[in-house]
Protein backbone atom coordinates (compact mmCIF):
# COMPACT_ATOMS: atom_id res chain seq x y z
CA UNK A 1 0.00 0.00 0.00
CA UNK A 2 3.05 2.15 0.45
CA UNK A 3 3.37 4.79 -2.64
CA UNK A 4 6.29 6.54 -3.52
CA UNK A 5 6.27 8.40 -6.78
CA UNK A 6 9.47 10.27 -7.72
CA UNK A 7 9.14 13.63 -10.57
CA UNK A 8 11.66 16.11 -11.55
CA UNK A 9 14.21 14.08 -13.13
CA UNK A 10 15.50 15.37 -16.42
CA UNK A 11 18.28 16.31 -18.77
CA UNK A 12 20.42 19.23 -17.22
CA UNK A 13 23.99 21.06 -18.11
CA UNK A 14 27.23 20.13 -15.90
CA UNK A 15 26.60 22.70 -13.25
CA UNK A 16 23.39 23.07 -13.62
CA UNK A 17 20.89 21.87 -10.73
CA UNK A 18 17.53 19.91 -10.55
CA UNK A 19 15.28 19.21 -8.22
CA UNK A 20 13.62 15.82 -7.57
CA UNK A 21 10.29 14.93 -5.81
CA UNK A 22 8.77 12.00 -4.21
CA UNK A 23 5.68 12.31 -2.81
CA UNK A 24 4.51 9.89 -0.71
CA UNK A 25 1.09 8.10 0.28
CA UNK A 26 0.39 4.86 2.45
CA UNK A 27 2.14 5.69 5.12
CA UNK A 28 2.24 7.78 8.22
CA UNK A 29 4.45 10.05 6.51
CA UNK A 30 5.83 11.85 9.51
CA UNK A 31 7.16 8.45 11.67
CA UNK A 32 9.07 7.83 8.41
CA UNK A 33 12.85 8.48 7.18
CA UNK A 34 13.33 8.59 3.63
CA UNK A 35 16.40 8.79 1.63
CA UNK A 36 17.48 8.95 -1.64
CA UNK A 37 19.47 6.22 -3.70
CA UNK A 38 20.83 6.71 -7.52
CA UNK A 39 21.70 3.78 -9.78
CA UNK A 40 24.08 4.40 -13.26
CA UNK A 41 23.91 2.25 -15.81
CA UNK A 42 26.16 -1.24 -14.72
CA UNK A 43 26.66 -0.06 -11.54
CA UNK A 44 25.24 -0.90 -7.86
CA UNK A 45 22.44 1.29 -6.50
CA UNK A 46 24.31 3.79 -3.82
CA UNK A 47 23.01 5.92 -1.25
CA UNK A 48 22.87 9.61 -1.81
CA UNK A 49 20.94 11.23 1.37
CA UNK A 50 18.64 10.43 3.84
CA UNK A 51 16.44 12.77 6.70
CA UNK A 52 15.03 11.23 9.72
CA UNK A 53 13.64 13.68 12.08
CA UNK A 54 15.67 16.62 11.22
CA UNK A 55 18.98 14.63 10.97
CA UNK A 56 20.09 14.85 7.33
CA UNK A 57 22.79 12.58 5.77
CA UNK A 58 24.55 12.52 2.49
CA UNK A 59 27.07 10.33 0.69
CA UNK A 60 30.42 11.99 0.16
CA UNK A 61 30.13 12.49 -3.40
CA UNK A 62 27.36 15.01 -3.14
CA UNK A 63 28.00 16.66 0.23
CA UNK A 64 27.78 20.23 -0.44
CA UNK A 65 26.12 20.20 -3.87
CA UNK A 66 23.23 18.21 -2.82
CA UNK A 67 20.25 19.01 -0.03
CA UNK A 68 17.73 16.63 1.46
CA UNK A 69 14.40 18.33 2.89
CA UNK A 70 10.78 17.53 3.65
CA UNK A 71 7.33 19.26 3.75
CA UNK A 72 5.10 16.91 6.35
CA UNK A 73 2.13 18.47 4.95
CA UNK A 74 2.26 17.77 1.90
CA UNK A 75 3.59 14.36 2.63
CA UNK A 76 6.68 14.75 -0.08
CA UNK A 77 10.35 14.75 0.56
CA UNK A 78 12.79 16.58 -1.85
CA UNK A 79 16.23 16.53 -3.30
CA UNK A 80 17.85 19.70 -4.13
CA UNK A 81 20.68 19.21 -6.59
CA UNK A 82 22.87 22.07 -7.40
CA UNK A 83 26.58 21.95 -8.97
CA UNK A 84 25.81 18.62 -11.29
CA UNK A 85 27.95 16.67 -12.93
CA UNK A 86 27.92 14.03 -15.25
CA UNK A 87 29.07 11.19 -13.04
CA UNK A 88 25.60 11.72 -11.30
CA UNK A 89 23.97 10.91 -13.57
CA UNK A 90 21.32 7.62 -13.04
CA UNK A 91 18.16 6.29 -12.37
CA UNK A 92 17.30 8.23 -8.64
CA UNK A 93 15.05 6.39 -6.03
CA UNK A 94 13.24 7.53 -3.49
CA UNK A 95 13.38 5.17 -0.19
CA UNK A 96 11.17 5.08 2.88
CA UNK A 97 11.29 3.42 6.18
CA UNK A 98 10.71 3.86 9.77
CA UNK A 99 12.26 5.53 11.82
CA UNK A 100 13.32 2.41 14.06
CA UNK A 101 14.10 0.34 10.78
CA UNK A 102 15.12 0.38 7.08
CA UNK A 103 14.13 1.80 4.00
CA UNK A 104 12.39 -0.81 2.70
CA UNK A 105 9.94 1.13 0.25
CA UNK A 106 10.89 2.28 -2.96
CA UNK A 107 9.51 4.13 -5.57
CA UNK A 108 10.01 3.40 -9.65
CA UNK A 109 12.85 5.96 -10.40
CA UNK A 110 13.13 9.41 -11.99
CA UNK A 111 15.94 9.59 -15.22
CA UNK A 112 18.82 12.36 -14.34
CA UNK A 113 21.12 12.79 -16.96
CA UNK A 114 23.89 15.16 -16.98
CA UNK A 115 25.34 16.16 -19.81
CA UNK A 116 29.53 17.87 -20.11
Amino acid sequence: QVQLVESGGGLVQAGGSLRLSCAASGLTFSVYKMGWFRQAPGKEREFVARISGITTSYADSVKGRFTIYRDNAKNTVYLQMNSLKPEDTGVYYCAGGRLTGALDSWGQGTQVTVSS
